[in-house]
């Protein structure tokens, strides 16, 4: 199973020539992560964030074209892997049929500390769903 996230190229996303600017895609990439723990798994960051945190531990992007100013973009999400305390995923970036980009991230549940943390069990059974298998 795929989450979709659309997400319109906003003017706050791009530089004075109307394209993105690249670290405002990894902004994009966690909104659609962030809305995946929220809409998808019902373990909202505002929860999280109480005593714990999901940082990203490792990413790695591949722009293969860019975006501009007032396109749509759908961003799909894939979940690779899930460990005991952390959580592969796939993203990637369409627009028009054409790929923008594709990103491989880690994700690590901690607790407060920063330590890692096993997963809750209501999540892990989620997540499962997502799992690209």
């Amino acid at each position: 199973m795929t989450f979709v996230f659309p997400q319109k190229i906003l003017f706050r996303h791009c530089d004075p020539a109307g394209i993105v600017f690249y670290p405002r895609f990894f902004e994009m990439i966690n909104d659609c992560v962030e809305a995946f723990f929220e809409r998808e798994l019902a373990f909202p960051f505002s929860e999280i964030h109480r005593d714990g945190a999901v940082p990203t531990a490792e990413t790695s992007t591949t722009f293969l074209a860019p975006c501009r100013l007032g396109e749509e973009l759908t961003i799909e999400l894939q979940v690779t892997n899930l460990g005991r305390t952390s959580m592969g995923i796939a993203l990637r970036a369409e627009c028009g049929g054409e790929t923008r980009f594709e990103t491989k991230s880690t994700l690590v549940f901690v607790s407060e500390k920063g330590r890692p943390q096993p997963w809750p069990e209501q999540v892990r059974h989620k997540v499962d769903r997502f799992l690209n298998r």
